[in-house]
Parts: C-alpha cells; sequence; structure tokens
C-alpha cells in the first residue's frame, strides 16, 4: 500500500508510525485509518520488528477525526457509522496486536487522538503537550471508545470531568493522572521513548504478547476469572520456546538470546 497520511518506517528492530497530516494537525480522514491499520498490521507478523511507536508530525500527535470530512457526512448517518467503526477498528488493533505499541505524544492530542493514545499500551508525553478529550466542547460525544477506556486508565471523577467539560491537561497534570507514563522536555521526549523501545527489544516477544494479552482481556473480568485467564496464558507461554530459553538462560547465567518464538 502506498502511504500518504502517513510514514512508516522499520529501523533496528522498532516500527515507527508518524501520522503526517501536519496542516490537519493530523486529523484523522478515513485514508489515514486504512493506512495506519495496513502499517500496524504489516508490523505486528514482521518478526523483524519488536516494538511499536506512535506519533505525529509537526505540532500535534493527532487531534481526532477530520471534522472537515464530518461535515460532509451530517445528511447520511450510516456513513458517519461506518466512519466511526474505523476509529474502533483502529484502536481495537492496537490493543489486540502482539506487540508493545508506545504513544509518543508530541503535541496536541485531542479527541480521536486521545482515544488512539488510550489504546496504546504506553504514553509518554513532552512537557509542551496538551491533552483532553475535547468533544463535549462542540456537542459531541467519543466514538472511539474514549468513554469507556478513560475511566479504565484514571479515576472514574477525573473521567468524568474530562469527559463532561472538554477541558485540556498539561502533560504533567496527565503524568499526575496517570494518564501518560511520564512528562519529559521536548528534546528528551524521543530519547525517552526510545529509552523505552530498546529495552522492551531485549525482552521475549512471546512474554510480551501474553502478558499483554492477560491485562488487556483481565480487565473486563472480575478478579478470579482474570486469574483464570492469567493461569491458561501462563500454560500457553509455557509451550514457547522464549520460556525454554529465559528458564536455560537463568539457570546458566548468562543473558537469553530469544529467538521470539
Amino acid at each position: 500500500m502506498e502511504y500518504t497520511d502517513i510514514l512508516a518506517e522499520k529501523t533496528d528492530g522498532v516500527g515507527k508510525i508518524t501520522i503526517n497530516r501536519p496542516d490537519a494537525l493530523n486529523a484523522l480522514a478515513p485514508d489515514t485509518h486504512t493506512q495506519i491499520q495496513h502499517a500496524l498490521r504489516d508490523m505486528d507478523v514482521d518478526p523483524a520488528v519488536k516494538v511499536i511507536i506512535i506519533t505525529g508530525t509537526g505540532r500535534a500527535f493527532c487531534t481526532g477525526a477530520d471534522l472537515k470530512y464530518i461535515a460532509s457526512l451530517v445528511d447520511t448517518p450510516a456513513k458517519i457509522v461506518d466512519f466511526g467503526q474505523m476509529f474502533h477498528d483502529t484502536t481495537y488493533l492496537i490493543e489486540h496486536m502482539n506487540k508493545v505499541v508506545i504513544a509518543m505524544v508530541n503535541g496536541l492530542c485531542l479527541a480521536g487522538g486521545l482515544e488512539v493514545m488510550q489504546a496504546c499500551d504506553l504514553a509518554y508525553a513532552s512537557e509542551d503537550a496538551r491533552i483532553g478529550d475535547q468533544h463535549a466542547a462542540f456537542g459531541l460525544i467519543p466514538t472511539g471508545g474514549g468513554s469507556q477506556r478513560l475511566p479504565r486508565l484514571i479515576p472514574l471523577r477525573r473521567a468524568k470531568e474530562l469527559l463532561f467539560t472538554g477541558d485540556w491537561l498539561s502533560a504533567k497534570e496527565a503524568e499526575q493522572y496517570s494518564l501518560v507514563n511520564r512528562a519529559v522536555p521536548a528534546d528528551k521526549l524521543e530519547e525517552t521513548v526510545m529509552e523505552i523501545a530498546n529495552k522492551l527489544k531485549e525482552r521475549s516477544l512471546m512474554a510480551s504478547k501474553f502478558i499483554k494479552y492477560s491485562v488487556n482481556r483481565g480487565m473486563q473480568v472480575d478478579l478470579y476469572n482474570g486469574i483464570e485467564l492469567e493461569k491458561s496464558a501462563s500454560m500457553s507461554h509455557f509451550q514457547t520456546l522464549d520460556s525454554k530459553e529465559g528458564i536455560s538462560a537463568f539457570l546458566e547465567k548468562r543473558k537469553p538470546d530469544f529467538p521470539g518464538k
């Protein structure tokens, strides 16, 4: 597929997807979703890619749906539903793919952009980033899972406040809410994210896959069903070559060399 709305690169085990519509503050149009999904699937099945980063070009990580496109659909509700489904497909793919996905939040992260960030496994933001839901400020509501993921990430009343008001947070406030893992100076953002990515590259792909599965699925059930889910995932993981290599490396007092299988 030819990418016109994103940049996709693979370098030394790290896949990077950059939303590249700076004139639209990286708003998401249908083609943007299609290209992001294609790049994610390609990187997920590529054994050379160990971890994936999502970021944006220019002043924004992502400002959500392309409202100019939405405006053209006002009289065609079925097409609005289809466009909303594209948001769900993108965020669902991020959550359910095998590899760890890191959001590198480099500027405005609003509405649907926040929904994309929430679906990522980890999120790091530059201190000058501004983060918020914003839908309510324009008489809209989340359509990419924001009303469901946000209260699962931060305290309920904090989530409701952001959803009802549409207010923005500074990156440091988002860090205090645990909405991002860390807020760092803008000139240190890429260095910070790459430090994490390089650490994750050394870890077992299969362990990361099963941990991600256990956490994400476990969040949807009660504690004891979650523990049963973890037990099942653990038994499956023990059949992997990565598990066997990890145990051998521990016993032999050496650094493991995980095959990713």
